[in-house]
């Protein structure tokens, strides 16, 4: 199992929300190159980054600091926030990314997400942001609920050539109330693709109990910075579970 530790951009500093919301925010540096080069030292071998205000605006946004990370990071990068087109799309992968995560554009035109996923240079380089409330697919920045549910849309992936799908739970992202480990563990048994958990991981027991229910990754984000993980050992016990 991989440990994915997060970088969430705004204006070029490193935040967090409190369940995705804007004005719940905490700032904790204007370095995000130096926080990638820590991470990479402690063992991360993916950083999970998101350009909130790419998010918000569908362009990409903080390229400068997504440059800086890969400049220092010997890492690969799993890029989110702003993919809503397939030139969106490209222009983060000509930023730097090794993989992009398509969440509410996905699930708006699945027509389109399906014929991204098989072309031919894309193969194992997207993946599926599956944001959940309750079950609930959640999106536009988690601001719109819809009525399908997110276990539905896993099934429907089963056979792709997907990298990954990332399982939020909104109610638990920032948190630090521990992961939907029941919620991820539907979604897993949903699908043949791999399944990075997200939201909620507090500790290093956290992870272990992800990588027991059959995670190939999780993405620990609030908990790094608030310094109640110590990423080296969560990097050293996700990787007793690879085969």
């Amino acid at each position: 199992m991989e440990v994915l530790p997060a970088i969430d951009l705004r204006g070029g500093k490193v935040v967090r929300l409190e369940q995705g919301d804007y004005a719940r925010q905490t700032a904790y540096t204007d370095d995000p190159a130096a926080v990638a080069k820590d991470m990479a030292a402690a063992g991360a071998r993916w950083i999970h980054v998101v350009d909130l205000d790419a998010a918000r605006t569908g362009r990409l946004t903080n390229t400068d600091a997504l440059l800086a990370i890969r400049s220092v990071a010997d890492t690969r990068v799993e890029l989110g926030g702003g993919a809503r087109s397939e030139e969106a799309i490209d222009a983060m992968l000509t930023a730097g990314a090794d993989r992009i995560v398509v969440g509410s554009a996905a699930l708006q035109d699945w027509q389109w997400f399906e014929r991204l996923v098989y072309r031919a240079d894309l193969a194992g380089r997207l993946a599926l942001g599956l944001d959940a409330r309750g079950g609930r697919l959640a999106v536009k920045g988690w601001t719109q609920q819809l009525d399908t549910q997110a276990i539905e849309i896993a099934r429907r992936t089963a056979g792709w050539p997907l990298g990954a799908i990332v399982y939020t739970d909104i109610d638990r992202d920032g948190m630090l109330a521990g992961p939907n480990l029941p919620a991820t563990a539907e979604i897993i048994a949903a699908t043949d693709v791999a399944v990075i958990a997200s939201g909620g991981v507090a500790s290093v027991q956290d992870v272990a109990r992800c990588r027991d229910i059959g995670c190939a990754g999780v993405i620990i984000g609030k908990a790094y910075y608030e310094g109640r993980i110590d990423l080296r050992q969560a990097c050293l016990l996700a990787g007793e579970g690879r085969s």
